[in-house]
C-alpha cells in the first residue's frame, strides 16, 4: 500500500509565543507537536489567553454538543471574516444564530438536497469535460475549487460557474483568501476585534467587492421572486424562508452574510475534499479499481454508491478540510483534573481526533472498509456535531460522492511519485504546492467490483 505524504507537526520542545504565531501564520498544522496525535487534552498558555486542545471523546461531545451558551463559538477564529462574512451562521452566538437556523435548515432538508442533485451532475458533467482537455500533468486542486464553485453557483442561483457575474465572484473569493491570514494580531488582542484596521486593506477590499457581487444577484432574484418567475434552488428558498416563531425572513444585508459563508465555507471545504479523495485514490490503485466499477455500474445513481461515500468518508477522516474549530469557555469548570478558566479557548482538532493513535486502529492508513465495520464515530466530526453541525453536511456529502463518482466513470487517476503532496492549513486543508496527478481516459469495459480488499479489524480502544 503507498504511504500517505508525512503529517505535518513534529515541533519539538518549547517555542517563544511570537515565533509560534509566525509558524502558526504559515500552517496551523506545522505548529502542531507530534504528542497531540496521543494525548487526551493539552494546555497552551499565552500572556492572553489559555487554550485547551481536547481529544478525548466524551469531552469533545460535550463541548461541541452540550450547552451552546457554555461552549459559544469563539470570537478570535472569525476576526478577520467579519469583513466578508457579517453576522453570518458561521460567525454569530446566541438567539441570532438560533433565528438563522431555523431559517436555513429547511433549505438543506432531504427534500431540497433531492432538488438540488441535477445541479450537482451538471456541475460534475463540465468537470469531466474541462479534464479532458487538460495536459498532463494536472493540478486537481485547481480542477477541484473550479468544479466546487460550479457547484455552488448552480444551486445557489442556478448559473453556471461561466456566467460573468460569478466568474467575478470566484476570482475575489481567491484573492481574498490569498490576503487574509488564518491568524490576526485580533486573535491575540480582544480590543482589535473592535478595530476593522487589523484586517489588511487587500482582504477588505476583495470583500467588499464580493458583497457587492453577491448583493447584485441577491436584488436579481428578488425580482424574480416578485414576479414569479424565480428557479426552486437554494437562493429561493433561502429568501422565501420565514422564521416558524416571528415570521421574519433574511434582510439585505442577512441574505448577503449568509450567501457569503455558502460560498466560501461550501466551497473551500468540497474542494480541498475532493482534492484529497482523487490523490488517495491515485495511491491505493485498489480502491480506485472497485469505486470506478460501482461508479459504472451505479449510473446516475447516487444511492447506490456505497463504496464512493465510503471513500469519501475516509477522506474527511484522514484530511479534515477544517482541521480545527475553537470554543470559548463560559463557565468554570473542571476536565481531566485541570481547571478551565472562563475565556479560555477549547480547541477541537478533527486532524488530531481523527489520527488519535488511542482510539483508531491505523490511524494514519487510508482504509474505506472501516466504515463498514465498526468505526469510533464518537471520534470523528469533519461537519462539527450536535446543534452547530454544519447545515450542508448532507449536501457536502452528495456533491463529494457525485463528482468523484463521475470522474472515476470517464478517468483512471494516477499519482507522480516525484510529486507528494504537503497538508498545510489556512482556512482549509490543502497541499502547499498542489496535488499533481496524471489523469488519462479509463477502459470502456471495467471489471465487476471485487469484494473489499483484506484488512485488519477496526477497533476502538479505550485509555
Amino acid at each position: 500500500m503507498t504511504a500517505l505524504p508525512p503529517k505535518p507537526g513534529g515541533r519539538a520542545g518549547r517555542v517563544s509565543l511570537w515565533r509560534y504565531a509566525r509558524m502558526f501564520r504559515r500552517d496551523i498544522l506545522s505548529a502542531q507537536p507530534d504528542h497531540l496525535f496521543h494525548a487526551w487534552m493539552a494546555e497552551f498558555r499565552t500572556p492572553f489567553f489559555r487554550s485547551f486542545l481536547v481529544n478525548q471523546p466524551d469531552l469533545v461531545g460535550q463541548i461541541l454538543s452540550g450547552d451552546m451558551a457554555a461552549f459559544p463559538k469563539s470570537e478570535r477564529v472569525g476576526a478577520g471574516l467579519a469583513p466578508l462574512l457579517g453576522r453570518s451562521v458561521f460567525l454569530s452566538n446566541g438567539e441570532d444564530w438560533a433565528r438563522q437556523r431555523r431559517l436555513i435548515d429547511p433549505a438543506f432538508a432531504q427534500s431540497g438536497l433531492r432538488a438540488s442533485l441535477p445541479a450537482m451532475q451538471a456541475a460534475a458533467e463540465a468537470l469531466v469535460q474541462r479534464l479532458a482537455s487538460k495536459t498532463n500533468p494536472i493540478e486537481i486542486e485547481a480542477e477541484a475549487s473550479h468544479a466546487a464553485a460550479d457547484v455552488i453557483f448552480r444551486t445557489l442561483f442556478s448559473v453556471p460557474i461561466e456566467d460573468a457575474t460569478a466568474t467575478e465572484v470566484f476570482a475575489a473569493f481567491r484573492a481574498f483568501q490569498r490576503a487574509q491570514p488564518v491568524l490576526s494580531p485580533a486573535a491575540f488582542l480582544p480590543a482589535l476585534r473592535r478595530w476593522q484596521g487589523h484586517v489588511p486593506g487587500p482582504a477588505r477590499r476583495h470583500a467588499r467587492r464580493i458583497r457587492a457581487r453577491i448583493l447584485d444577484l441577491c436584488d436579481q432574484r428578488r425580482a424574480q421572486i416578485a414576479a414569479g418567475t424565480a428557479p426552486d434552488d437554494l437562493a429561493t428558498r433561502l429568501m422565501t424562508a420565514r422564521d416558524p416563531e416571528t415570521g421574519a425572513g433574511f434582510d439585505r444585508d442577512e441574505m448577503i452574510d449568509q450567501v457569503a459563508i455558502f460560498f466560501l465555507a461550501g466551497h473551500e471545504t468540497s474542494a480541498s475534499a475532493l482534492a484529497w479523495a482523487l490523490y488517495l485514490l491515485a495511491t491505493h490503485r485498489d480502491w480506485q479499481a472497485r469505486a470506478a466499477a460501482e461508479a459504472q455500474a451505479a449510473g446516475g445513481d447516487p444511492s447506490r454508491l456505497r463504496i464512493c461515500r465510503d471513500v469519501f468518508r475516509e477522506t474527511l477522516r484522514l484530511y479534515p478540510p477544517v482541521p480545527m474549530m475553537v470554543r470559548e469557555n463560559r463557565c468554570a469548570r473542571r476536565f481531566r483534573g485541570r481547571d478551565i478558566p472562563v475565556g479560555a479557548q477549547l480547541v477541537i482538532s478533527p486532524w488530531h481526533l481523527h489520527r488519535h493513535d488511542r482510539i483508531w486502529r491505523d490511524p494514519d492508513a487510508f482504509d474505506p472498509g472501516r466504515w463498514r465495520r465498526d468505526p469510533p464515530r464518537a471520534a470523528y466530526a469533519p461537519f462539527s456535531k450536535g446543534k452547530r453541525v454544519c447545515p450542508g453536511a448532507g449536501f457536502a456529502m452528495a456533491e463529494g460522492v457525485v463528482l468523484i463518482a463521475r470522474i472515476l466513470q470517464q478517468f483512471d487517476i494516477h499519482a507522480l511519485p516525484d510529486r507528494v503532496p504537503v497538508p498545510v492549513a489556512h482556512l482549509t486543508l490543502r497541499a502547499r504546492d498542489g496535488i499533481w496527478l496524471r489523469v488519462t481516459p479509463r477502459a470502456a469495459q471495467l471489471p465487476e467490483a471485487a469484494s473489499e480488499p483484506a484488512s485488519r479489524t477496526e477497533a476502538s480502544t479505550a485509555a
